[in-house]
C-alpha cells in the first residue's frame, strides 16, 4: 500500500487549547518575540523540539511502574545498562539526566584552553560546553552541506580532507577527540553515511584522537543508511546502529531523542582511566553512577525506548512523515533543506525572506509570524542561536540562516501535519511583509533560550 500509516493506536489524549491571532500577537509582545519564553498552554501545535517530547508507549508506562528505586545497584540500572550496551557495544555506560549533562562531563575532563574539539556541526549545547570549558569547537561539514537547495543523500558527512588539514594546523596533540553528530542536527537533520564514520575513524586512528557520537538520533541516521547506502539495504537497524558505534570511541546521547522519553541520557566510554575520571565527577553534579540523576522509571522507560526506536515500522512511519510535511512545503515553493531530514523539516530563512538582512535575523523573523499566523511553534537555527561578535560588536552571522520545525515522536496525527503546512504557506505567501528583530536581552552563551526581541 502506498499510504504508511501510524504504527501505533491512540490510547490516550491531551487536548489542545486554542487562540486568537489578536491573542496570540499579545502573547508573543509579551514573550519579548522569543517562542521560548511563550507557554505551552499557549502553543497548539508544538515544533519548538523533539528533545523529551516524545509520546511513550503503553509498554514504557508499565516500565515506570516496575522502576527500582534503590539508591544504589538498582535492577532498572542494569536493565538500562544492558539496553545501551546492546546497541553502543561500549564497556562503560554512564546514566545522565539528560544529554548535555553528559557533554558537560567530558568536556569538563577533556576540555580546556588551548584545545580543539572538531565535527560534522556541533549542535548548540554540545558547542556551549566545549566553549565553557574554554576550548574551541570546529565544524567540518562537506561542502554540499551548506547548500541547502542541493539534494545529496549524506549532507551530514564531515569533510575528511578538511579533517586531516585541521589536524595538521592545530596539532593533534590539542585535540581531545572528534565528534559526529549523527543525525546532524545543525546541518538539517541529515544523516552521515557509514562510509563516512569509517573513514573518519581511520583518520583518528592514524592520529591517536578518539571518535565520539553525539548520538541523540542514532536510529534514524542508521534507517537512512539502510535505505541510501550501498550494501545495507537487507541489514537491521539494529545489526546497521551496532556497525556505527563499533567505530567509535564512546558516545554522548540524549536520551530524549531517539530513546522516545521525556528525560534522561548517558555517556559510554571504552576507555578505563576517562571512565573513572567520567564517573568522579558524575557522583559530584548528577548522582550516583547506577541513577545519574534519573529515578529508576526513567531507566525502566529508556531502556524499553531502545527497543523500540530500531523496530523498522516504527522508523519507516517516522521518516515518511516528516518527509511529506517537506514535500508538501516544497510543492508550494517553500524553500527548505532538501532533501527532508529525519526529525524536522529546515526552512531556508534567507531564500525565504531575502530582504531582511541576516544581523536583523531573518529566522526570528519567520518564527514569530508562525505563531501569530497559526500558533505553530518552532525554532530559528541561525545567527541568533550560533552568531558571534568580532571585537568591534558587530555580528558574525552563521554559515545558514534556519527555522526547524521539529517533529515530536508519536505526538501528531497527519492532520495536525497537515495544519503546519497550511500555516507555513500562509505566511510564505505573505512574506514580503515579515520585518526583521534587533536583540534587547541576551545571555553570553545559549542567548537564544532567554533573549527577548524587538521587531525593527
Amino acid at each position: 500500500m502506498k499510504t504508511i500509516i501510524e504504527p501505533f493506536k491512540i490510547k490516550s489524549v491531551e487536548p489542545i487549547r486554542f487562540t486568537t491571532k489578536e491573542e496570540r500577537i499579545k502573547i508573543l509582545e509579551e514573550a519579548g518575540y522569543n517562542p521560548f519564553l511563550i507557554r505551552a498552554d499557549d502553543v497548539l501545535i508544538d515544533l519548538l523540539t523533539d528533545s523529551g517530547t516524545s509520546a511513550m508507549s503503553s509498554d514504557q508506562w508499565a516500565g515506570i511502574m516496575r522502576g527500582d528505586e534503590s539508591y544504589a545497584g538498582a535492577k532498572s540500572f542494569y536493565k538500562f545498562e544492558s539496553a545501551v550496551k546492546k546497541i553502543t557495544g561500549d564497556k562503560f555506560i554512564i546514566p545522565t539526566h539528560q544529554g548535555r549533562a553528559a557533554e558537560k562531563i567530558l568536556f569538563s575532563i577533556l576540555g580546556g584552553p588551548g584545545k580543539y574539539f572538531a565535527s560534522n556541526t556541533f549542535f548548540d549545547t554540545t558547542r556551549a560546553n566545549i566553549e565553557f570549558s574554554g576550548a574551541e569547537a570546529v565544524d567540518l561539514l562537506v561542502e554540499v552541506g551548506k547548500h541547502p537547495e542541493q539534494r545529496s543523500p549524506f549532507k551530514g558527512n564531515l569533510d575528511v580532507e578538511a579533517l586531516e588539514a585541521f589536524i595538521k594546523k592545530v596539532g593533534k596533540e590539542n585535540i581531545p577527540l572528534i565528534m559526529l553528530t549523527v543525525t546532524n542536527n545543525s546541518g538539517g537533520g541529515q544523516p552521515v553515511s557509514m562510509q563516512n564514520i569509517r573513514e573518519v575513524k581511520e583518520v583518528c586512528k592514524k592520529n591517536d584522537l578518539h571518535l565520539f557520537l553525539d548520538a541523540c538520533r542514532f536510529a534514524e541516521n542508521a534507517y537512512f543508511i539502510k535505505m541510501r547506502e550501498d550494501g545495507y539495504k537487507n541489514k537491521s537497524v539494529l545489526e546497521i546502529c551496532q556497525e556505527m558505534f563499533s567505530y567509535a570511541d564512546g558516545s554522548t546521547m540524549s536520551a530524549k531523542k531517539d530513546a522516545l522519553v521525556n528525560i534522561g541520557g548517558w555517556l559510554s566510554l571504552n576507555d578505563d582511566e576517562l571512565a573513572m575520571k567520567c564517573r568522579n565527577l558524575l557522583i559530584v553534579t548528577e548522582g550516583f553512577p547506577t541513577y545519574g540523576g534519573l529515578a529508576g522509571r526513567d531507566l525502566e522507560a529508556i531502556a524499553q525506548g531502545l527497543e523500540e526506536v530500531v523496530d523498522e515500522h516504527y522508523l519507516q512511519y517516522r521518516i515518511r512523515s516528516t518527509e511529506y510535511l517537506g514535500e508538501k512545503m516544497l510543492g508550494a515553493g517553500i524553500p527548505i533543506i532538501e532533501p527532508p531530514g529525519g526529525h524536522a523539516i529546515y526552512i531556508d530563512a534567507k531564500r525565504f525572506a531575502p530582504h531582511i538582512p541576516q544581523h536583523q535575523y531573518p529566522g526570528q523573523s519567520i518564527v514569530c509570524q508562525l505563531y501569530i499566523e497559526g500558533g505553530v511553534r518552532a525554532v530559528e537555527i541561525g545567527s541568533v542561536m550560533f552568531g558571534k561578535y568580532d571585537n568591534d560588536e558587530q555580528l558574525i552571522p552563521a554559515m545558514m540562516e534556519l527555522v526547524r520545525l521539529a517533529i515530536p515522536r508519536r505526538v501528531y496525527t497527519q492532520s495536525h501535519i497537515d495544519y503546519v503546512a497550511e500555516v507555513v504557506i500562509e505566511t510564505y505567501k505573505n512574506r514580503n511583509n515579515l520585518k526583521g528583530y534587533e536583540i534587547i536581552y541576551e545571555t553570553p552563551m545559549l542567548r537564544h533560550f532567554t533573549a527577548k526581541f524587538k521587531p525593527i
